[in-house]
C-alpha cells in the first residue's frame, strides 16, 4: 500500500515538473538553470533530460501524503526566538513557592498568577526579555515583606510589565482588578447600609 501511494506521489511531482518549461542559461561563462526565458544565450532543456534529476522536486507534503502522513506528524513549531522565559529548574521554585502556607492570600495568588505567566511564556505567548522577568522575581521575593504596602507595589509593578509583554494577559489582569473594584465598592456599600442602620434611633 505505502509502495503504491509513494508511486503516485512520484508520478505526481513528475508530472508538476513536465508541465513547466526549464531554461539552460550561459551567463559570463557560468551555466543557470531557470523557469523563465534566459536574456541572452541560452535553450530550453528537453523534458527527458530532467526526469533523472525529478526525485529532487518532490515536496513534502506529497511525500507525506504518499506514506500516509497528516499533517499531524508534522514537527511543532520552534518557540519565539528572543522570549526569554524562566528555565526549569527557577520554575519549580516558582511552583514551590506559590504552595506555600504562610503567606496571605493575595501574596499566594499572585505567586501563582506568575507560575502560569512563566508556563505561557514556554508555551510561546507574549514577547518577554531577561529583564522583565528580573521585575517579576523582585516582585515574588517582596511578597514576603511585613509591609502590605511594599507586597502590593511590587505585584502591581510585574503586572504592569506582564501587560506590556503580553496583551492577552493584560486583558486578564484589567479584567480582574476591574471585578475586585467593583467587589470592594459591594463591600463597602454594605458596610455603610449596616452603619446607617444601626445609627437610626429605635422609637
Amino acid at each position: 500500500m505505502k509502495r503504491a501511494l509513494w508511486g503516485l506521489g512520484l508520478s505526481l511531482a513528475m508530472s508538476a515538473a513536465s508541465a513547466q518549461q526549464v531554461w539552460r542559461c550561459e551567463v559570463d561563462g557560468k551555466v543557470n538553470f531557470s523557469d523563465k526565458p534566459c536574456p541572452q544565450a541560452g535553450k530550453p532543456v528537453a523534458e527527458r533530460s530532467l526526469r533523472p534529476n525529478v526525485v529532487d522536486a518532490i515536496k513534502p507534503e506529497l511525500v507525506d501524503a504518499a506514506m500516509g502522513r497528516g499533517a499531524a506528524s508534522a514537527p511543532a513549531a520552534a518557540p519565539t526566538p528572543g522570549n526569554a522565559c524562566p528555565g526549569d529548574g527557577e520554575l519549580r521554585g516558582m511552583e514551590t513557592r506559590a504552595g506555600s502556607t504562610t503567606l496571605g492570600e493575595p501574596e499566594r495568588q499572585f505567586l501563582q498568577d506568575e507560575v502560569r505567566r512563566a508556563r505561557q511564556c514556554r508555551a510561546g505567548q507574549g514577547r518577554y526579555r531577561d529583564a522583565d522577568w528580573d521585575i517579576s522575581r523582585e516582585a515574588q521575593a517582596a511578597q514576603t515583606q511585613f509591609s502590605d504596602r511594599v507586597r502590593l507595589a511590587a505585584r502591581e509593578r510585574a503586572e504592569s510589565m506582564h501587560s506590556a509583554a503580553d496583551p492577552v494577559e493584560g486583558d486578564r489582569i484589567a479584567r480582574r482588578r476591574l471585578a475586585e473594584e467593583r467587589a470592594a465598592q459591594r463591600q463597602q456599600r454594605a458596610l455603610q447600609q449596616g452603619q446607617n442602620a444601626a445609627s437610626v434611633p429605635l422609637r
